[in-house]
């Protein structure tokens, strides 16, 4: 039997339909908003996995090309690993929804939303939020769903409802909400140095259409009737209470004394030292299978010890107090061939952040549903298993890939746009230490490398993460965490910006939800928490680099007619492949008329703007130009002085006094300075070796020096000369002074 309901959204109906395809699956919704429709099934194993401490969830969002009518690119015909952007939505599905699965339900579960149609007007990855929130509330997987995700975008000061692609590109806000019906458990996106007034009231109004979403999907499962897994069935082994009482008492004072030792190895290496010796003291009081419970009873005391400490003393576990930043160094200038590098420290965070700036050809080529594109400024992260002390497979996983992509929203917002600097910028942040935040690490190094670079972004941009410990009315918020604040905390909140405003943001909860008096508190200390890093900042490098990188390439822009665009290729290429051959240049032709010219050299490409603009330029009366000598007649020399045109520069204009003969001056081949100083009547171009060629013109008209050239390539004649009439007189010789 089909089920489905329908919920306007904007100007269109969001549409979740069940039970017509993929039945098989333990859970199947059909999403449709428009044009795009997304399938998303949920299916659990029918087995229990033995010694799990996590959710065995996998969401795995895929793109299928055929929902935008195109084949796919490249050999090979048809889809194949994830692309970045169905990682990074996958990440958006997971976070919201992984929190409200049972730890007692212990089987697989794989959730798989699949985008089957695309009007390329209407982003699909928010309806994969909802649909697969959808195919898991009407399983039978228990759920403590549903979960509702819109965006919310900021243009011409209002609000907009899951805006389009076209909106979204114009929109101040870009941020995608998930949540509950009690609250906001998930925001990221960007800004373009939004208040933190203006994202408060975004939140807020995400939050009223997710509670109608969730509505919804309530609605759709009660039409469909399933029952969820009972979880009562589960039994659930335990620790005798004297052994547990006699652990407890053992532990809570070294536990009390280990999670605060200076120091996240020292720290961590007394921790595990409890841990080894609680093992030893019960390992003949309980069965084998029980160790896992005492792990897991010690790991509540680091919890409570850790939780109780900041509530009730507001100390942290590294004795700083819940607005303290760590110690800030920069270094900038740290690799010598690199365009730009930068070292940044926060604590035992550390970012190496390096710039390379490339050409045109360097861009990234973007190929996927929403059509081609072309990418100028990418941000890479890398986590090495060094940076935490531990050995591992390298090479980026989702989790490195969400936190560069972060970064790089952060710091879109501040990079200059193509027309003023006209280079591909990659940005590479290696993390060589960590212990909490190393994406926000990585956007203030960045941040450094950039300005290192001489790369003119507008502003400084830092980041800067938060925590929250909340028991009932009582909370804290906590500036700059820690990993294990991250980890035994109830949010992870991450804001980056300029002075003026907030340009990334990513917020992760692990309770039921926030208030808008939490969040505005965690908005307002991290804005004081960001100055306070962008001022450490700035003490190492606040303006771009005069110049950039000898290092790197030279790019000039330039802007012709397009009409001349012919005229710079010349017939099959020659003319523009000519200039390359002789530059040494490369050379890039838009079809409005942009030309980029690259080369390693900067002399190089100077030489080959000159000939490009002497291809499209028009003679300007009055202005100096370097030419060559072409032909050197008795009265003068005809000087090409643009390619292509040439003039005359009689032998009275060659010096400020008399010359005897034009070989004393040039010779052919020679570079002169010349003045182009009229333009006759006749199209022909007058030149002058002297300043003021003008006081000579009374002696000019008397010494008969013109020549035939109506556009600078004529014989180079004198009027009259090599014609006679039919009496043999030569007309218009010139008369001798």
């Amino acid at each position: 039997m089909i089920h489905q309901v329908k919920f306007k959204i904007g100007e269109e109906d969001l549409i979740l339909e069940t039970g017509k395809i993929a039945r098989q699956a333990n859970g199947a919704v059909f999403g449709r908003y428009a044009g795009s429709a997304v399938l998303a099934t949920a299916c659990c194993s029918a087995q229990d996995l033995e010694n799990l401490d996590f959710i065995p969830l996998q969401v795995e969002y895929n793109e299928k090309y055929y929902a935008a009518g195109k084949i796919p690119g490249g050999f090979i015909k048809r889809e194949g690993r994830p692309k970045d952007k169905e990682i990074l939505v996958s990440r958006l599905i997971d976070r919201p929804m992984r929190p409200l699965f049972s730890k007692k339900f212990k089987r697989e579960i794989q959730v798989v939303p699949t985008v089957v149609s695309t009007d390329q007007i209407n982003p699909p990855d928010v309806i994969a939020m909802v649909a697969a929130s959808a195919a898991v509330t009407i399983s039978d997987i228990p759920f403590d769903g549903p979960v509702g995700a819109i965006r919310i975008g900021y243009l011409d000061g209002s609000f907009i409802v899951n805006p389009t692609y076209d909106q979204i590109e114009r929109s101040l806000l870009d941020i995608v909400v998930a949540g509950t019906r009690d609250g906001i458990t998930m925001v990221e996106g960007s800004g373009a140095e939004i208040s933190e007034e203006v994202m408060i009231e975004a939140i807020e109004e995400a939050h009223r259409w997710i509670k109608e979403l969730c509505r919804i999907q309530l609605e759709l499962a009660e039409s469909v009737g399933r029952q969820k897994i009972d979880l009562s069935k589960v039994e659930e082994d335990s620790l005798e209470p004297a052994v547990k009482e006699e652990l407890l008492q053992w532990a809570m004072p070294k536990m009390e004394e280990a999670c605060f030792v200076r120091g996240k190895m020292d720290r961590s290496a007394a921790i595990k030292a409890i841990h080894d010796e609680a093992m030893e003291r019960v390992a003949e009081k309980i069965p084998e299978q029980q160790i896992k419970l005492v792990r897991e009873l010690l790991e509540e005391l680091e919890y409570t010890t850790v939780r109780r400490s900041i509530l009730d003393k507001k100390i942290r576990t590294d004795g700083r107090g819940p607005k303290d930043i760590r110690q800030i160094t920069c270094e900038i200038d740290v690799l010598a061939r690199t365009h730009g590098s930068a070292l940044f420290t926060r604590g035992e965070t550390q970012a190496l952040a390096v710039t390379t700036l490339g050409t045109v050809f360097d861009e990234q080529m973007l190929d996927d549903i929403e059509g081609d594109a072309r990418k100028a400024f990418m941000l890479h992260y890398n986590f090495p298993p060094f940076s935490v002390g531990e050995t591992g497979r390298l090479g980026p996983n989702r989790r490195a890939i969400g936190h560069g992509h972060l970064a790089e929203r952060s710091l879109s917002a501040v990079i200059p746009r193509k027309e003023d600097f006209p280079y591909t910028i990659r940005l590479v942040s290696e993390i060589l230490e960590s212990n909490g935040s190393s994406s926000m690490a990585t956007v203030c190094g960045g941040s450094l490398a950039l300005l290192n670079a001489g790369v003119p972004i507008h502003k400084s941009v830092a980041g800067i993460a938060m925590g929250l410990v909340q028991e009932d009315q009582s909370f804290v918020v906590l500036s700059d965490i820690l990993g294990e604040e991250d980890h035994l905390g109830d949010m992870d909140f991450k804001v980056a910006g300029t002075a003026h405003g907030i340009t990334g943001f990513q917020m992760d909860i692990k309770i039921a939800g926030v208030g808008a008096a939490v969040m505005s508190e965690a908005l307002q200390q991290a804005k004081e928490g960001r100055l306070h890093i962008l001022g450490v900042m700035n003490e190492t490098i606040a303006e771009p680099r005069d110049s950039i990188s000898e290092f790197a390439p030279k790019i000039i822009n330039l802007k012709i007619d397009p009409d001349k665009i012919g005229a710079v290729i010349g017939p099959g290429g020659k003319t523009i492949k000519g200039i390359t051959e002789k530059t040494g240049a490369t050379i890039n032709v838009e079809n409005d008329g942009t030309v980029t010219i690259y080369s390693r050299e900067k002399t190089k490409a100077e030489e080959a703007e000159a000939a490009i603009r002497g291809l499209v330029e028009e003679p300007e009366v009055g202005r100096w130009y370097i030419g060559t000598v072409r032909r050197i007649m008795d009265f003068g020399a005809f000087v090409e002085f643009l390619p292509g045109k040439e003039g005359l520069v009689h032998i009275s204009r060659m010096a400020e006094e008399h010359v005897h003969s034009v070989q004393d001056v040039v010779q052919e081949g020679q570079e002169v300075r010349v003045k182009l100083f009229e333009i006759d009547r006749m199209g022909r171009m007058n030149l002058s070796m002297i300043e003021n060629p003008e006081s000579r013109s009374r002696s000019d008209s008397r010494s008969g020096d013109g020549y035939r050239s109506g556009d600078g390539r004529g014989s180079g004649r004198p009027r009259g000369q090599g014609r006679s009439d039919r009496s043999g007189r030569h007309e218009g010789r010139p008369r001798r002074s």
